[in-house]
């Protein structure tokens, strides 16, 4: 994660269900659905204005300690999530096991 957006928080808007990551006046987020043990990824949204700039890869880092923190499991659905995941496969550690079997598969 670039440094600039290292100190930023991570706003959970349980309301919404949606992880929320405010730069420059605009708001990144991810929208989830959860459950006592997992929490579900659906879609990852960057206002044009941001785009090109990290801000993507800081909001599903921030979103991927917070689920770390929760003690949660992870189900990547959203397609940016699960690019991140490929790319950064210690995150993989996350991941419900039963679709990381799944997840694992697709990549070969």
């Amino acid at each position: 994660m670039k440094p600039e957006f290292q100190e930023l928080l991570l706003v959970d808007n349980r309301q919404n269900h949606r992880f929320e990551l405010t730069v420059l006046d605009s708001t990144a987020f991810i929208e989830y659905q959860e459950n006592d043990e997992a929490i579900t990824v659906l879609h990852t949204v960057v206002p044009p204005q941001l785009e090109g700039q990290g801000v993507g890869t800081a909001i599903v880092e921030e979103t991927l300690q917070t689920i770390e923190a929760r003690q949660r499991l992870l189900i990547p659905l959203c397609p940016f999530v699960k690019s991140y995941l490929k790319r950064h496969p210690e995150w993989q550690r996350l991941v419900v096991p039963a679709y990381l079997r799944w997840f694992q598969q697709q990549q070969l």
